[in-house]
């Protein structure tokens, strides 16, 4: 099956790459950037530059290149400054989505696109199910990535939507990063406890992508890792117990950490049942996926990350 990966040079569409080129498919990837991210040579897969805001560009790519199936991991995702930058952030993640999905319909091609819990409103304590569809996000990023959601289910046949939530790799900017780079310079750190959710460990939904891309199992999908529902404030607290760091971590509401731009749900918890009834492996607990994850920056790092 040849593929298309679009937003190789972030966390996950690197690593969708990796998993699906170490399965045997052959796989062109594209981003914005006019050379292919670093460590991507040595992969064997093709890179196209590709600004998917462009739909000229993207047909004459899809002509060229015809792929069999495309998966779409190139988004904004810097939910603050989407706040200053609707025309910018729809143009990304709600045209760019729909020139894409025109393209898999010319070609009759699966298309496989990251959505996200910011499509809800974050609302209530129950978990969000894959086919709810009382939608009303409350942030410009959550708007956009809906109507990438909406033309994806309007244009394409066989599709697959995967909306996740709080992910984290080695490619790019994340949480766990963060932490541990204020847990270098700062003794304690406040971080909100009311608003909850699981970890996504980058490598880990990369291998499901792969999963569900080599099927015919199309729809709507909800995919986290396992091992329940927590807070931001927990997730700091582990995160520094397993890296080693005395740093304190002191929970705060939302309204008193008072320093984001976008609102943010309070309940990014969401239903995965849906992945073992139709017969997909879930993604293993958040708890190991952090392991894992720290032993890779760690090795990295040559050492201790917090020497405080």
């Amino acid at each position: 099956m040849k593929l298309f990966v679009t937003g190789v040079g972030g966390q996950l569409g690197y690593d969708v790459t990796i998993e699906l080129t170490r399965r045997g498919h052959s796989c062109c990837c594209s981003d914005i950037l006019t050379q292919a991210p670093d460590g991507l040579q040595c992969l064997g897969c093709d890179y196209v530059p590709l600004d998917i805001t462009d739909a000229e560009a993207v047909q004459r790519t899809f002509a060229e290149i015809r792929p069999d199936a495309v998966i779409h991991c190139a988004a904004w995702t810097a939910v603050d400054a989407a706040e200053d930058n609707r025309e910018k952030v729809m143009a990304i993640n709600h045209h760019g989505t729909a020139h894409l999905a025109a393209a898999c319909r010319e070609l009759d091609a699966k298309m496989l696109y990251i959505s996200t819990d910011y499509v809800f409103n974050g609302d209530g304590t129950e978990p969000w199910e894959p086919e709810c569809t009382a939608y009303a996000p409350v942030n410009v990023y959550g708007d956009s990535k809906l109507q990438g959601e909406l033309a994806v289910k309007q244009l394409v046949k066989k599709y697959f939507i995967v909306r996740t939530a709080w992910v984290f790799g080695e490619n790019g900017n994340n949480f766990v990063k963060t932490m541990l780079r204020l847990g270098q310079t700062h003794p304690q750190l406040r971080v909100v406890n009311d608003q909850i959710g699981t970890p996504t460990y980058t490598p880990d939904l990369a291998r499901l992508i792969a999963d569900m891309i080599e099927t015919e199992k199309y729809g709507i999908y909800h995919a986290t890792n396992a091992g329940g529902y927590i807070s931001w404030y927990e997730f700091a607290c582990e995160i520094f117990k397993a890296a080693g760091c005395p740093t304190k971590v002191i929970p705060v509401t939302t309204e008193e950490y008072g320093l984001s731009k976008a609102r943010r749900p309070f309940n990014s918890r969401l239903d995965k049942s849906k992945l073992i009834a139709m017969g997909f492996t879930p993604l293993p607990d958040w708890k190991d996926a952090l392991t894992r994850y720290l032993s890779v920056i760690l090795n990295q790092k040559e050492g201790q990350i917090c020497q405080m």
